[in-house]
């Protein structure tokens, strides 16, 4: 055997040897020592992953009201506070940042486009097994854009096979229009032509210009990896986000253009991809997944399909099972899986069943995947943050249930474009009876009403500190994911 390809196996056998070293040391600390429980936070673009965790970590540690979380409604939560996180290398969630955004100048924080981390200590009154009285939960909180979670299925693919995955994707119907410059230049390139940095650069351009376009059209759900392309982070103008798919008609020499698309292709997945799962994925205990499915909807059937598609790439990449003692020790599962539809503060809660019944039938393949790996799988519609209360409008005899908050500056609706301040009650539409019928065209793309509102007024305590965040079932999300570790 060559020594280059013993040194490989050398190198990868070490590198499982320390991983599998890690897992037990936590698996340990989590048994003996300290329980802690490592929680992600994902969802694909403008899902509200920001929201969420800000809201979550302000609801324990205000000890607000969570009736559906039992230690809270039992009255065992004694105390939740922030303490230093786990990872050095990993940056903090700007918590405080997000929350004076939400409850101060009542805007919506900025959108993840990295990863990030808090920890929370949660103490409370043990209820059940052979222990009782006080304990204390780590909660560490992984917040990643779900583009990085797709990534991860590019670890099997080869580039000859992402290539042509790619571009067959740009020529469906929905994305022609959108591909159509990208198209044209791809064309234009000969992968065995001699290798020009300029060239590989401007092909490189052109590719990502096309994912921004497919990001901001009707199919704004859609998820084109590698995610990082349009979220580099540090990586910006590095070589390993220089490269693009090729049209490819067989073997490419080492020194050519499609040479050096091959190998850029194959160090994103080994410095990039690779060390995002072994450092942070792999190590998650719990996932929720947030989604969108309003927006989708208003979209259209195109854009439902591409999210159904989107969700199970999704939940194809997780580690998932039933966990034993060996597994907790070597090879860590992720256990329950919560997809969440979001901003169900849009629509009437006689629609709340609705949405999570469309949200269902779009993960329904997956779901029956990961419930046979023994893994706990649940959907639920939510609002992290409420931003409307319900009412009713009457036109003339009809009344018709409506939502009522404070749209943004700048949204539009029946020709009234709103200033940011004044208050307004909308109807938004009903989502079918039927979940299949909205994935049959059912709901004419924009025939529903889904205006950007505002965060809610916070007012303040007498020591000025914020009051609570209304929310909608924020709190069943909790109990399923962490709940049973607080019994």
């Amino acid at each position: 055997m060559p020594l280059t390809d013993l040194a490989a196996r050398a190198g990868s056998l070490a590198k499982s040897v320390t991983e599998a070293t890690r897992s037990l040391a936590e698996a340990s600390n989590d048994l003996l020592v300290q329980p802690t429980v490592r929680l992600g936070v994902t969802g694909l673009a403008r899902s509200g992953k920001t929201v969420f965790t800000t809201a979550l970590v302000h609801q324990l540690t205000g000890l607000h009201p969570l009736p559906a979380l039992r230690a809270s409604q039992e009255g065992r939560l004694r105390r939740a506070r922030l303490v230093p996180q786990p990872d050095d290398a990993v940056p903090r969630f700007p918590y405080e940042d997000h929350l004076a955004a939400l409850t101060e100048a009542r805007r919506w924080p900025r959108s993840t486009d990295r990863i990030s981390q808090l920890r929370l200590e949660v103490d409370y009154e043990r209820k059940s097994g052979w222990r009782t009285g006080p304990a204390s939960l780590m909660v560490d909180i992984v917040d990643y854009p779900g583009e990085w979670l797709l990534d991860l299925a590019l670890i099997e693919q080869t580039y000859e096979g992402w290539s042509r995955e790619t571009i067959a994707a740009a020529q469906r119907p929905g994305r022609a229009a959108m591909a159509a410059p990208w198209l044209a230049s791809l064309r234009a390139l000969d992968p065995n032509q001699p290798l020009d940095e300029i060239v590989a650069e401007r092909a490189s351009e052109a590719f990502k210009v096309y994912l921004a376009a497919v990001r901001a059209g009707p199919e704004a759900v859609a998820t084109t990896p590698p995610g990082r392309f349009l979220m580099p982070g540090d990586l910006a103008g590095s070589p390993a986000l220089t490269f693009a798919p090729l049209i490819l008609n067989g073997p490419v020499n080492p020194d050519s253009l499609g040479g050096l698309m091959q190998r850029r292709f194959e160090a994103y997945k080994h410095r990039v991809v690779t060390p995002f799962f072994r450092d942070h994925f792999q190590r998650i205990d719990r996932q929720i997944v947030l989604v969108d499915v309003l927006a989708a909807v208003d979209a259209g059937a195109a854009a439902l399909a591409e999210l159904e598609e989107a969700l199970d790439r999704v939940l194809m990449s997780l580690r998932v099972g039933r966990n034993t003692l060996l597994s907790r020790f070597f090879a860590p599962r992720a256990d329950r899986i919560l997809f969440a539809a979001t901003k169900a503060d849009h629509l009437h809660h006689a629609s709340h069943d609705r949405l999570d019944a469309l949200l269902r039938l779009l993960v329904a393949r997956s779901l029956r995947r990961t419930e046979a790996a023994g893994a706990h799988v649940s959907t639920q519609a939510l609002a992290s943050v409420r931003s409307t209360r319900e009412t009713v409008v009457h036109d003339g005899p009809s009344a018709f249930r409506a939502v009522a908050g404070t749209p943004e500056a700048g949204e539009s609706i029946d020709g009234e474009t709103f200033d940011g301040e004044t208050e307004a009650a909308i109807f938004p539409g009903e989502l079918p009876e039927r979940p299949e019928a909205v994935l049959e065209g059912a709901v004419p793309p924009g025939s529903l009403r889904f205006p950007r509102f505002r965060p809610p007024p916070v007012s303040r305590d007498a020591l000025g500190r914020p009051g609570r965040l209304p929310q909608i079932r924020l709190d069943r999300a909790l109990h399923f994911l962490i709940g049973d570790r607080l019994a």
